[in-house]
């Protein structure tokens, strides 16, 4: 048993969160991580105090409706362990999230790692047009066009919504390259990299405020990326772990053991 004031270790879990669930708020994300690792058994530590909470730790909030192959959680756990394996068993885990969330690793990372809110620079997105209800066109050389038009801008002047008050950002520094992907159900598809530094860009921001009419379909977040002296890595990868080994359980499917 060790004391609640000084967990024994921290882990890292990466997740996805793809399908109806994408419609659940980040709030409500908290809520169910709680559940499932309580089901799980793993052994969280609680804060001390009158109303003691579980010392999980999430990083960049997913707007809602966005899906994501790459979530983070860290957590810290009153257990010695060699292996992360050892007090979490990514298969159950899996089976105690809803349908279309998904563990996909878990990984020990120091307790005096970053958060990864701070750590966190910028993030891959993949985005799908939907043709149908854009008033703008949405054909291979208007996404070229909007393409060039975005890379060889000096400035992207937006406005977003900061306290309850509009501000204008230029967001150009934090526009990494754009590339077309295969087109989608409902239309093209773009990938770009966008940073999270001061604030997060999200691609809806960016393409409302360069090309209003154009309808986005669908979001998903492919990559979490961090600076690791000058390298950019992920999440998973920038945590040292050699000393204690590492758990990479391929995903799973949901089973029987929470269904209830």
């Amino acid at each position: 048993m060790t004391n609640a004031d000084t967990p024994a270790g921290r882990i890292r879990i990466a997740y996805s969160k793809t399908g109806k669930i994408r419609f659940t708020s980040h709030r409500d994300l908290a809520r169910i991580w709680e559940r499932a690792l309580r089901r799980a058994e793993v052994p969280v530590s609680y804060s001390q105090g009158f109303s003691p909470r579980p010392r999980l730790s999430f990083g960049l909030a997913l707007p809602t409706s966005f899906e994501s192959a790459s979530e983070y959680l860290d957590v810290d756990v009153d257990a010695d362990f060699e292996d992360p394996a050892e007090i979490v068993d990514t298969a159950a885990l899996s089976q105690c999230l809803p349908v279309g969330m998904d563990t996909i690793a878990v990984w020990e990372i120091p307790r005096s790692s970053m958060s990864l809110q701070e750590a966190v620079t910028s993030c891959t997105w993949f985005v799908e047009i939907d043709a149908a209800s854009s008033e703008v066109p949405t054909g291979p050389a208007d996404m070229d066009a909007l393409r060039t038009e975005i890379l060889d801008a000096d400035t992207i002047e937006i406005t977003r919504k900061r306290k309850g008050r509009d501000v204008i950002d230029d967001v150009r520094p934090m526009v990494g390259d754009i590339v077309s992907g295969e087109p989608g159900e409902t239309g093209p598809t773009l990938v770009t990299e966008l940073g999270t530094k001061p604030r997060a860009l999200r691609p809806t921001d960016l393409l409302a405020g360069v090309r209003p009419g154009l309808v986005v379909r669908r979001v998903r977040r492919l990559h979490q990326w961090i600076n690791v002296d000058g390298e950019r890595v992920e999440p998973l990868d920038s945590a040292p772990v050699a000393a204690r080994g590492q758990s990479h359980a391929p995903q799973t499917t949901r089973g029987e053991l929470c269904a209830t």
